[in-house]
């Protein structure tokens, strides 16, 4: 019988999902979020960088602010990514063997999709996750108001029910 008592307790403590990230990641994602919406003035966002295995299951690792990759993404209030900077993000993943696992932005009000944002996601690759904090990332940040939407392509997307999101998305170890 080959077992591992670790593996178990972590399989207990932290189940897999399809997305995760540490807190203590998801604190930092967080707070840099609503500082670059200049207290809760626009919108900010960030692409989320980590590992993901043959399953389809991601690690958030890292993450890249949009103003860091394109400085006037945020200053019309709403956000508006100039495409040439893509050049940039893949850069950054090469460099530290990551891949976009997922985007998140905020919204002032709650974590619903815009039509904005269902006519042009930030990656237009089928299976990528797009998670929108609500409030401007306001805490606290309730794990189920995490608007959390997979695009299927051609403009097509799948909503995560609330009820499922927790079971979606950990935010733990």
């Amino acid at each position: 019988m080959n077992f591992s008592i670790a593996a178990i307790i972590n399989r207990l403590l932290a189940p897999r999902r399809e997305l995760s990230c540490s807190w203590f990641l998801w604190r930092r994602l967080t707070a840099r979020l609503r500082e670059r919406g200049r207290d809760e003035s626009r919108e900010s966002g960030a692409f989320l960088l980590g590992y993901a295995d043959a399953n389809g299951v991601a690690r958030i690792s890292d993450f890249v602010l949009y103003d860091d990759l394109d400085p006037h993404s945020l200053d019309t209030g709403i956000i508006r990514f100039d495409g040439k900077y893509f050049g940039r993000l893949w850069a950054m993943c090469r460099e530290r063997g990551l891949t976009v696992v997922a985007d998140v932005h905020v919204h002032p009000g709650d974590s619903g999709q815009s039509n904005s944002d269902r006519a042009y996601p930030m990656v237009s690759q089928a299976g990528h996750l797009a998670l929108i904090l609500p409030r401007f990332a306001r805490k606290p940040i309730q794990h189920d108001d995490i608007g959390i939407y997979r695009y299927l392509g051609g403009g097509a997307w799948h909503t995560v029910p609330r009820i499922q999101r927790r079971q979606f998305f950990n935010i733990g170890f």
